[in-house]
């Protein structure tokens, strides 16, 4: 099993950890503990480097294989039981962070004043898209909401995470935003995701811990998806 740090420390940029299992042909390493993360959720996983013994190897891809994370490497990986340091390329995950509480943002104000359920969703650093359930979205309620996603990050909500039993969880009202539970019936445990006085709903991935740090937010396209699915693009400032 690996621990996920990422889960209660969005912002821990570097750690140590001990290999225990390392694949040559394949090129890749699970470690008892790690920051990087895993694709999933729509946001994609980090990428950094790990360190052992004066050598260091680049981390090019990273998923989960059941209740382990998986990193991918750039040559033959160390072996089970090194002590390795691994470190994120910051840059990349904090871009990742600001796009991802975006999105929850984006996702909050249409739920709030719209009552539109997600369909779909997926991010790269600095920019992402988002689909919900509207019959008609036209451009000047594009406006509206590009208007009401920047007056929520000029608010400055405190983002809190919490992992709570699954049926504690589920006490919550309207904690599943997406028109499919994607939650697995053998998650014990749901992490949740508050964006306070905006939106609570479960999440996996990696957050900012306050609205201002997403910076402004640009609506920069929208289409239809189907008669009732409609897609939103937002961009970021570097």
């Amino acid at each position: 099993m690996t621990e996920a740090l990422f889960q209660t420390d969005s912002y821990l940029k570097e750690f140590t950890a001990t290999v225990i299992a390392s694949e040559s042909i394949a090129k890749t390493v699970v470690l008892n503990r790690t920051v990087f993360y895993a694709s999933g959720g729509g946001q994609p996983h980090d990428t950094g480097c790990l360190e052992a013994n004066d050598r260091v190897w680049s981390v090019l891809n990273v998923k989960r294989r059941g209740d382990q994370i998986v990193h991918s490497l750039d040559r033959e990986p160390p072996v089970v039981g090194s002590q390795i340091t691994g470190t994120l390329d910051w840059q990349r995950r904090y871009q990742l962070m600001r796009t991802h509480t975006a999105l929850h943002i984006l996702c909050g104000v249409v739920w709030r004043d719209y009552g539109a359920l997600v369909t779909g969703g997926n991010m790269e650093p600095l920019s992402g898209r988002m689909d919900f359930e509207f019959e008609t979205l036209q451009q000047h309620l594009i406006q509206a909401i590009e208007t009401k996603i920047n007056n929520e990050v000029q608010s400055k909500r405190e983002i809190r995470v919490k992992i709570l039993p699954r049926a504690e969880a589920f006490q919550i009202p309207d904690l599943i935003r997406t028109k499919i539970n994607l939650l697995p019936a053998g998650i014990t445990q749901v992490r949740t995701i508050e964006i306070v006085g905006l939106d609570l709903q479960a999440d996996g991935g990696t957050h900012v811990a306050n609205t201002r740090e997403v910076g402004k937010v640009r609506i920069v396209n929208y289409h239809s998806k189907g008669k009732s699915n409609k897609r939103i693009y937002l961009e970021l400032d570097a």
